[in-house]
């Protein structure tokens, strides 16, 4: 099988290539690659996640071209538009939803429209959708110290276990405009560039670290190693 992974940035592109995929090759996939959903590199200065109609239209022109494929997303919860055209299936019932079932809710609700749009013939596990609670950079709260170090900042370590410390799981630290964890990080660090600090951070705190301390993003990636 042939894992291609639908990201909205440099970042989680980095982390499919440099990290996922040398684990799920190692787990049986024949490649694994990212794909920046609707050329994110050319919206770098304008932000904002692209609509889902836009994002299953390339995810389904990949199935049906590649029968040998595994499509995922790795997109995160926080961005991700609830109303109007770009909004993206469960994302305004999740709101209502307690911790636990938010990214379960907009997971099934985009697993279903694709699968609708496949048709009854298509086997549902080529498609594995994920969604980051709540950004990408929660999960660098998976080893403070690791965090700290890899971003060149260890005086920071103790800072970052307090707002681990405050959650039961890095996959909590919320999505408030003022405390989600990439707001969080800006506080102590002004300069925080994520594509550039997050790629070093994520190398460094390391794959088995961040199954272990999230949950969520645990059962993604064992869904793919069952799909190989």
């Amino acid at each position: 099988m042939r894992l291609l992974n639908h990201v909205e940035g440099i970042t989680e592109e980095t982390f499919t290539n440099e990290i996922l995929a040398p684990h799920l090759i190692g787990a049986g996939f024949e490649s694994v690659s990212a794909r920046l959903i609707g050329n994110a590199r050319l919206r770098s200065h304008r932000g904002g996640t692209r609509s889902w109609q836009d994002v299953k239209r390339d995810i389904v022109r990949h199935l049906k071209s590649d029968h040998g494929a595994v499509a995922t997303t790795m997109v995160d919860y926080y961005a991700l538009p609830a109303s109007g055209e770009k909004q993206w299936p469960g994302r305004a019932e999740a709101n209502h939803k307690q911790f636990i079932n938010k990214a379960h809710t907009v997971q099934s609700a985009l697993s279903n429209d694709v699968i609708a749009e496949m048709g009854e013939s298509f086997d549902p596990q080529r498609f594995v959708p994920y969604v980051v609670m709540y950004e990408f950079e929660g999960l660098l709260f998976s080893d403070c110290e690791a965090f700290a170090r890899g971003i060149g900042q260890r005086a920071l370590s103790g800072k970052f276990s307090e707002i681990r410390n405050a959650f039961d799981s890095p996959e909590e630290i919320n999505d408030s405009p003022i405390t989600a964890p990439s707001k969080r990080i800006k506080l102590l660090v002004p300069d925080y560039d994520k594509p550039l600090f997050a790629n070093v951070a994520v190398l460094e705190v390391g794959l088995d670290k961040i199954r272990e301390e999230c949950p969520q993003f645990d059962q993604w990636l064992t869904a793919l190693e069952n799909c190989s």
